[in-house]
């Protein structure tokens, strides 16, 4: 149920948010597209938990590049 919810808020953030925002991602895929690949894979929590931990790293004092689901 959580599940679902999260993929739907994600969802609605791509569709409605991002495209108001400029590109700037330092990451493939984008945070966005790794929080669903990851919530699918692990769930709700463990998803949650490691989308959060990628958006944090998301700043300049990262390199950024390709950083796929684990």
């Amino acid at each position: 149920m959580m599940k679902k919810i999260l993929i739907k808020l994600i969802g609605f953030y791509r569709r409605y948010i991002s495209p108001l925002k400029k590109p700037c991602c330092r990451f493939y895929p984008t945070c966005s597209q790794y929080a669903l690949e990851a919530i699918e894979k692990y769930g709700a929590l463990k998803g949650t938990f490691l989308a959060i931990k990628r958006i944090l790293r998301c700043n300049p004092f990262f390199e950024g590049g390709y950083d796929p689901v684990k």
